[in-house]
Parts: structure tokens; sequence; C-alpha cells
């Protein structure tokens, strides 16, 4: 057991080992999928794919062509449930002591929300490995708009969606060069040289996800806007938005997800987020 391992059992509300290795096969499965999705993705700027969307499921999905393949997506799907766990216990253990302020209960709530983000993912690879088939969830978030869209003020409900999600990503660059996860990195008992690939692909990949999280944040903007669900999109549709942009931006965030995914590889291997 490493000094680190040691402190985080001596700290009241850390989660056990069970809850940790979970949390680790998290890192690991969003990692594959960010990899996956990123390399689905360039695939498509370089003219290699075959037409795929290059969102999570199909990058999920891409597992069954591999060897073994229904086993990779059980341990995805088990993954994404660990991960789901994991924030889950964050969020009502409390292991990084947030506290029960009000600032203290809106980050747990954005943890237990976190996690809740992979669920459908989890329970569509989930399907994929026992029956070979499942269907893609790409319309739920267009029929969730339009039910909102019903209610009394639903256009403004959708558009402040739309400002707490450009307000995510805006902290996912602002936590890339903010410096504030390099100590975490710099922790981890990696080498030197080591902290600090991790770092810059941790920097990368953050601004990357950031950036696609913006375009979905607008996209609920113009929904709210226009009052028209139709124009909510998914992961798909905002590599479409870069993708109008010239073919070296799309390649750009593909490879920033990709980096991004390796950067999480890189924590299920050395934790370097507290509480875990």
């Amino acid at each position: 057991m490493s000094a680190s391992d040691t402190l985080l059992s001596a700290v009241p509300g850390s989660p056990s080992s069970g809850i940790k290795t979970l949390a680790r096969l998290g890192f690991a499965a969003i990692g594959v999928v960010y990899v996956l999705m990123g390399v689905l993705a360039l695939m498509a700027v370089t003219g290699l794919g075959r037409g795929e969307r290059a969102d999570r499921e199909e990058a999920v999905q891409r597992l069954q062509d591999l060897p073994a393949g229904n086993v990779l997506l059980g341990l995805i799907a088990l993954g994404l449930l660990g991960y789901i766990v994991w924030r889950f216990t964050q969020a009502i253990i409390d292991t990084e002591s947030k506290g029960a302020d009000a600032k203290g209960i809106g980050t747990r709530i954005w943890y237990a929300a976190s996690g809740l983000v992979y669920s459908g993912l989890a329970l569509y690879a989930a399907r994929l490995a026992l029956n070979g088939s499942a269907e893609k969830g790409g319309n739920t978030s267009k029929t969730l708009t339009a039910t909102v869209l019903g209610w009394p003020g639903g256009e403004w409900l959708i558009m402040l969606a739309g400002v707490v999600v450009i307000g995510i990503a805006i902290y996912q660059m602002y936590r890339a060069y903010s410096g504030k996860f390099q100590k975490d990195v710099n922790a981890s008992g990696l080498s030197a040289g080591q902290q600090q690939l991790v770092y810059r692909a941790g920097q990368v990949g953050f601004t990357a996800r950031g950036v696609v999280l913006a375009i979905l944040g607008y996209f609920l903007l113009k929904a709210g806007q226009q009052s028209r669900a139709s124009a909510v999109g998914g992961t798909d549709e905002a590599f479409d938005f870069l993708a109008a942009m010239g073919p070296a931006v799309l390649g750009v965030v593909a490879a920033g997800l990709v980096a991004y995914g390796l950067f999480m590889l890189v924590q299920a291997k050395y934790p370097v987020l507290r509480g875990l």
C-alpha cells in the first residue's frame, strides 16, 4: 500500500477498496470510449472511416468487431457502472469533504449528475454484450427537450440548461490551464517526465472536451430560443458542426479527445483525483 493510499484510508468517509477498484474500472472504460470516439472522428477527417457517426455509442459498438467483443463490452458496461457507483459515493458519503453548505451540496449534486451522464451508455453497452444489438438513444435528448418545451416557461428552462452546459465547458478549460490538477498529477507516483506528459495530455483533453460541451450548450440555447427540439444535438452533431469549420478544426478536437481518453486511462492506473 502506498503512502497516498494509507493517507486516504485514514480519511473519514474515504471509500472502500472495492469502491476504489470500481472507480478505476470506470476511468479505464471512459478512457477507452473517448480514445475510440476521437479515432473515429480522425478517420472521418482523413477519409478512412465508413461514414460512422463519431459518438460514444458508435465507439462502444465498434468493440463488437474485436476478438471477444462481447467480453470487452461487458467490461465497459461494468466499468461505467463502477464510475456511476463511485460518483454517487462521492456525493452521498462526501469523500472529498465538500461539506453541507450551499456550495458543497451543489458540488455533490454535480458528482451524482456526472455519474448519471454515463448511465445510458452503460445500459447500451450491457445490452450489446448480452443481446448483440441495442437501440441507440440518440433521440432521447430531443424527446426530453420537446417535453420541457411544452411546459410553461419551458423555453427559458432549456436556455438555462444551455447556459449551465456552457458554464461546465468553461470550467473544463479553466481546469486545463489554471494548474489546479497539476498538483494531483505530481502526486501520482509517475516520474517527472511522465508527469509533464500526463499533465499536457490532460490540458489538451480538457480543452477538447470543453469545446464539445460548449457546442452542446449552444445547441440547447438555440433550441430554447427557437422553441425547436430538433435543434438539440449530441456529440455526433457537435462533430458535424466542427467539420463545417474545416477538417483541420475537427481533427484538432478529435486528437484532443484521444488525449483525454489516454489521460483517463492513466488515471485508472495512477489515481490523481482526491477521494480515490
